[in-house]
């Protein structure tokens, strides 16, 4: 068995991202949301675009105002009201002052605006009790960004601030990195669809679902290709076709060391380089990580060629489906991360320490990963164990699952009050 992070770092050593150049693809706004930007975006257009007001009040010459106060103010004549969306169509000269609102075009002469708090209006003049600092209120013309540098680079997700920014500057095209394609197989004689009645030692696929669901959250495009039984002929046909569908396979069943566990012997079988067997893991022990290269040959998978130019990444995860999901949190959103393009320091998992509230048990052998609930208190996290069986077939005990607590190897008992690290679940 493999430690944990050794595990990670051959899984992470063995994803080549995708291509900037052959892997994107052209997204609408609209339809851009939750898409990593595949190169950097420019503009032509300065932020903001005019000199503006920031507040409701008086644009005015900070010469004019610069000695007024209270017992003293400085009276001007108002000459122009400038609302938001308007072209000012006078110069302010000495004396004078234009009524403007929040976004209002500042008008020329003007340099510096007075809030409408520190004012009084009389008719047509204004009186100003206080005297502002000099551009007080006022937002210049390309403070925020320079038209023509980078305004968002490559590996970003695009949500909703970066689709604010986008269509702010009038960007309705962006390429973005394609979604990665994700295979999702089933693999036992045991296994039945959700809209079959059950029989005697049955078990409802749990698993096809919850991965493309999770596949989804995660950015991809799950292609899932259903149950196959335990005949090592239809399953290599089964595995051989993933394998040409997708970037990654998840395989959920048939790697661990039982008679009718295939799954191994067919990925050599198929050209496969097999870098894990199993981890120090619980749940997720029995865990296979494969890659085949792009140079597979015709004959390695029924006749056809290998369509991508990357290595396809296979994980062989178990069938239970706690350990599965575990095992996808853990080691395939990792490599998931870092095939989509996003940044490295994006790829690796999200721990943090946390209270633990609860007394937290592992067998000492194996880091053992703990279900739960991480809750924010008083600038800290908590965490609050799931309170049913940890058993690696318990699907019920995940249930709004956030957080994973690691017993680590060697260690067998965290008491309640202590610091636990956690890794966050975040989909």
């Amino acid at each position: 068995m493999l430690p944990v992070k050794q595990a990670e770092s051959i899984i992470l050593d063995s994803v080549q991202s995708l291509d900037p150049e052959l892997d994107t693809e052209v997204a609408e706004l609209s339809s851009a949301t939750g898409r990593i930007l595949a190169s950097s975006v420019t503009s032509q257009l300065d932020f903001p675009h005019w000199d503006n007001s920031a507040m409701d009040g008086y644009a005015v010459r900070y010469i004019d105002v610069q000695f007024c106060h209270s017992q003293q103010p400085a009276i001007l004549d108002i000459v122009a009201e400038i609302p938001a969306g308007y072209q000012p169509q006078v110069s302010i000269q000495s004396g004078e002052a234009a009524r403007i609102f929040t976004g209002g075009v500042m008008p020329e002469g003007a340099d510096t605006v007075v809030m409408q708090e520190d004012t009084k209006r009389e008719e047509n003049r204004v009186f100003i009790f206080q005297s502002p600092k000099p551009q007080a209120c006022v937002r210049h013309r390309a403070s925020f960004y320079h038209a023509g540098e980078p305004l968002l680079n490559p590996g970003i997700v695009l949500n909703a601030p970066e689709i604010a920014i986008l269509a702010a500057a009038q960007c309705t095209e962006l390429t973005v990195y394609r979604r990665p394609k994700v295979a999702i197989l089933s693999t036992g004689d045991e296994l039945v669809t959700p809209d079959q009645p059950l029989q005697p030692g049955q078990i409802v696929d749990s698993n096809q679902y919850a991965l493309a669901a999770w596949v989804r959250l995660c950015g991809g495009i799950p292609k899932v290709r259903g149950i196959v039984g335990d005949n090592p002929e239809k399953l290599k046909n089964a595995i051989a076709e993933a394998i040409l569908a997708a970037d990654i396979v998840l395989s959920t069943g048939g790697v661990s060391v039982g008679d009718y566990d295939y799954v191994d012997r067919i990925l050599a079988e198929l050209g496969a380089e097999i870098h894990i067997h199993s981890v120090a893991i619980k749940p997720g022990k029995p865990l296979t990580f494969a890659t085949l290269p792009p140079s597979l040959t015709a004959s390695s998978i029924q006749g056809h060629k290998q369509r991508s130019h990357h290595p396809v990444l296979y994980f062989g995860i178990p069938g239970n489906p706690v350990s599965a999901l575990v095992s996808c949190w853990r080691f395939v959103q990792p490599a998931l991360r870092k095939l989509s393009g996003l940044p490295p320091e994006l790829w690796e998992p999200m721990f943090v320490n946390a209270i633990a509230i609860q007394d937290l048990h592992g067998d000492g052998r194996k880091e053992c990963y703990l279900s739960g609930r991480l809750r924010l208190v008083k600038g800290g996290y908590e965490f609050e164990l799931a309170g049913g069986s940890h058993s690696s077939g318990n699907l019920i005990n995940l249930a709004q699952t956030t957080g994973l607590a690691v017993v680590p190897v060697g260690q067998t008992f965290i008491p309640a009050g202590e610091s636990v690290q956690v890794l966050i679940v975040d989909s």
